[in-house]
């Protein structure tokens, strides 16, 4: 079967590949200690899951609005415009299976062949993907370990271009951890209005949030009609495999997402969707507790890579990863990690499969317990150390 010549500049996402990887491994008898899948380890709220087989049980089995259920709508935007002070209404909302989506469309919608995207490497490399699929250029923007994995806004405006027409923020960042503070969210704003610049901005790690605070680059002047706002449930309420995600963007913007999604899945699961109203408008402590075992455990494995001869980490103020710079062990990441999985049973990520600026550094997901974080640590230690480049 001869495929389109598009799906050769289709990319993927790696942790996917990881994880058959080390359940392959699994099967087999080995022990794996899994630091490579971004998900929560945590159980979905009670209160939401309930919420999920009431809705079932009540009858929320059929189709609903392309955009999304009305009172789902105004929940996400009640949420939203009180936790970023941002002025959104119900009309300016996509209901989405999952986050992906609002990528996906917001691309295909705005970039044709000649167009500029900039997107953050490293990077989630669903952006780069899609950027590529269409047909338009993606210049990376680097985020450098020395300014804590956030963007250069200096280095940003000399990447703009008359071709520019999409920007890509993330913060708090995968796979870094970094958060883009209030002054670099201020220039960022002032460069998209006057270069004319649509910001895609994915804030679905907004509440994992240890230090400083969560800046909407919506909430800046002249931001509103040019940003599209992407979140969801995932992350923040564990719900990874109930497939809710979201986009704020522009009324006219949204009404031709709305089209997309009459095209391709016509519309998020009903059920599901009743279940994010109560994950938004219900008890949060479940919330608060499983950022203080984030927090707790980013800690701990900080720390604890900190201390291994060649390897260095900053401390990420966000999301639940650690991207530690092993420069300095005398081998590259891919390997070193292909390495660490085959000998050593930690499935972890390189950082190249975020991007080339990602050479360098691993990915860890710090998302499983303090006692396998410890043997984790172990088990990276004894790598390093067998590597030429360690004394």
């Amino acid at each position: 079967m001869k495929l389109a010549q598009r799906m050769q500049r289709l990319g993927t996402e790696i942790a996917f590949e990881v994880l058959v990887r080390a359940r392959a491994l699994e099967a087999e008898g080995r022990d794996v200690i899994h630091l490579e899948i971004g998900e929560p380890d945590f159980d979905t709220p009670r209160n939401v899951i309930e919420a999920g087989c009431t809705a079932l049980r009540d009858g929320w089995t059929h189709y609903g609005p392309s955009a999304g259920l009305p009172d789902l709508r105004q929940a996400i935007v009640d949420y939203v415009n009180r936790s970023r002070g941002t002025t959104f209404a119900p009309e300016h909302v996509v209901v989405t299976p999952g986050g992906k989506p609002i990528m996906f469309f917001a691309i295909m919608a705005l970039l044709e062949a000649g167009d500029e995207a900039i997107y953050p490497d490293p990077g989630f490399p669903i952006y780069r993907s899609m950027i590529d699929f269409v047909g338009a250029t993606a210049v990376p923007i680097p985020l450098r370990e020395e300014k804590e994995f956030r963007l250069d806004v200096e280095e940003l405006a000399g990447l703009i271009t008359s071709r520019t027409r999409l920007l890509i923020i993330n913060s708090p960042a995968n796979p870094t951890g970094g958060v883009l503070e209030r002054g670099e969210i201020e220039e960022i704003a002032r460069l998209a209005v006057e270069h004319n610049l649509v910001v895609l901005a994915d804030e679905i790690y907004s509440e994992i949030l240890y230090e400083g605070e969560h800046v909407s680059i919506a909430t800046m002047p002249g931001m509103m009609e040019r940003t599209i706002l992407l979140d969801g449930f995932s992350k923040t309420y564990a719900m990874t495999g109930w497939r809710l995600g979201y986009g704020l963007m522009p009324e006219d913007l949204a009404a031709q997402i709305g089209k997309l999604m009459v095209n391709s899945v016509s519309c998020t699961a009903s059920a599901v969707q009743r279940a994010g109203i109560e994950a938004l408008t219900g008890p949060q402590d479940d919330v608060k507790q499983m950022i203080a075992a984030f927090q707790r455990r980013r800690d701990l494995i900080v720390e604890g890579l900190n201390s291994i001869p060649g390897i260095g980490c900053v401390s990420p103020k966000g999301a639940f990863y650690v991207f530690p710079n092993i420069s300095e062990i005398g081998e590259r990441s891919k390997p070193f990690a292909d390495r660490l999985l085959d000998e050593h049973g930690v499935a972890a990520l390189s950082g190249t499969a975020f991007g080339d600026h990602g050479e360098g550094y691993l990915r860890l997901s710090y998302a499983n317990s303090e006692e396998n974080l410890l043997k984790a640590l172990e088990r990276i230690e004894t790598a390093a150390k067998s590597t030429a480049g360690v004394s």
